[in-house]
């Protein structure tokens, strides 16, 4: 998983694309999965959105064959090739333009409201999508962008297979992709959240980007190009900050994010071969920053640790680094005062909790995301840190494990169990629950009187 949502592939993808700021391009996004991305885009760009609206010309008795494309202001594109292969007459051919036009026309006054659609003729376009799969679309949505006087196009993804660039032959003067698994199955494997856009959303971003003053608006804590990015969650979340957090001989790099009041602040211990970087605890910490809480994200290995593998799994290595960690964290001025908490996922509950049963380890608050507490061993009867434990109904072994290391446990503790959910929580709205939950959780034990508990 690469993605929390499309609005992060865009966030993601704009990172990829700074050659382009400044350089007068028109985004179009394919509506409407690509507009959330576009949007995103041509916010960190400072460029102007619209949809680029294509429809296929499907052969009348074969609709998933294409024998062309139509968009707006009367342009089409027809294969010659599959007009003789297929013998379809110029008639048929008129009768499915004419049916596709209707449905185009219809959906252009939907999503732009009556404005006029922003002219192409010499200018750089940027076409975007929230992936390629078989790259019809995509190519489609470049010819009529072409036919419509576009002086160079650019087409960009968040994700596509490596083989992409043959798929796309010409059509595009440039192709850009951050992401080229070599496992591509579906556009849809690699975000959390890939549900249907809806056309309500496609107007909004729209509208949105109509607002904007020309040249972006920068003064939001919206994402920007690369470095800039300011936030992991949706547009508008909280700033962070990068960090980088010297322990021992290693430099851990992690972000940041404090709120303004915040009643205290989440250090995140990220499981096996997982990173700060991790979909779904991003998408957990985006949720705890709305909620009023601080989040730290960081890597609890470098680089060149994480290919020996036996340091994946070091509880107590991962632990130490928790630890230390949480000492840098304290000596941050944003975070004076403020209490700590420890969201551990997967292997990282196992130290997290390690972490938590130091004697001075003052921790107001304990969540374990699918976790493996029975990793922290004896130490578990050794936690004071009031704990809740959340796992998938459906992780039936990891259940057990929870539930043998909840036995242990003898500090205030639940076992919450999110009905129908797998170990990754990749269930539609699973991961909502957790989010949910250990925000209520953590809210609940980083009061005031949970500070002066704490030692704080």
């Amino acid at each position: 998983m690469l993605f929390m949502d499309r609005r992060d592939a865009g966030h993601q993808l704009a990172g990829s694309l700074g050659h382009l700021k400044d350089a007068g391009v028109v985004v179009l996004g394919l509506p409407r999965g690509g507009v959330p991305v576009a949007a995103a885009v041509a916010e960190a760009l400072g460029a102007p959105l619209d949809v680029c609206l294509v429809r296929k010309l499907g052969v009348p008795f074969h609709q998933e064959l294409g024998m062309g494309a139509i968009g707006e202001g009367g342009v089409r594109v027809i294969n010659d090739e599959v007009m003789r292969m297929t013998g379809v007459t110029d008639d048929e051919l008129a009768g499915v333009e004419a049916h596709e036009r209707q449905v185009l026309d219809s959906r252009a006054r939907r999503y732009r409201g009556g404005r006029a659609p922003i002219g192409l003729e010499g200018r750089t376009v940027l076409v975007v999508d929230d992936g390629v799969a078989t790259g019809s679309t995509a190519r489609a949505a470049c010819q009529i962008a072409r036919a419509r006087g576009a002086a160079r196009i650019v087409l960009a993804v968040p994700v596509a297979p490596r083989d992409w660039a043959e798929r796309l032959g010409t059509d595009a003067d440039e192709l850009v992709c951050p992401h080229t698994p070599r496992d591509f199955y579906a556009i849809g494997q690699f975000y959390l959240d890939f549900a249907q856009t809806d056309d309500d959303e496609v107007v909004a971003c729209l509208a949105e980007a109509g607002d904007r003053p020309a040249g972006g608006d920068r003064t939001r804590s919206g994402p920007a190009v690369d470095g800039d990015r300011k936030s992991y969650g949706q547009a508008g979340d909280t700033v962070g900050r990068e960090a980088s957090i010297r322990i021992g001989g290693a430099t851990l790099r992690g972000r940041l994010t404090v709120p303004e009041g915040a009643a205290g602040v989440v250090v995140f211990a990220h499981g096996s071969g997982s990173s700060r970087h991790s979909p779904r605890n991003r998408f957990v910490a985006a949720g705890l920053n709305r909620a009023g809480l601080g989040t730290l994200l960081f890597d609890l290995l470098t680089e060149e640790e994480e290919e020996d593998r036996a340091n994946v799994f070091d509880t107590g290595l991962l632990a130490g680094r928790l630890t230390d960690a949480t000492g840098w964290l304290r000596e941050q001025p944003e975070c004076e005062g403020l209490a700590v908490g420890y969201f551990g996922a997967s292997t990282g509950a196992g130290a997290a909790l390690w972490s938590a049963a130091e004697p001075d380890a003052r921790i107001a608050a304990v969540v374990s995301r699918g976790g493996r507490p029975d990793l922290a061993g004896p130490r578990l009867p050794e936690v004071t840190a009031p704990t809740l434990l959340i796992v998938g109904g459906d992780d039936l072994q990891v259940i057990d494990l929870n539930r043998a290391a909840q036995s242990r446990l003898h500090c205030e503790n639940r076992l919450a169990v999110v009905p129908g959910a797998t170990h990754l929580f990749e269930e539609s709205g699973a991961l909502e629950r957790v989010t949910e939950l250990a925000g209520d959780w953590f809210t609940d034990h980083m009061t005031p009187a949970a500070h002066t508990a704490a030692g704080f």
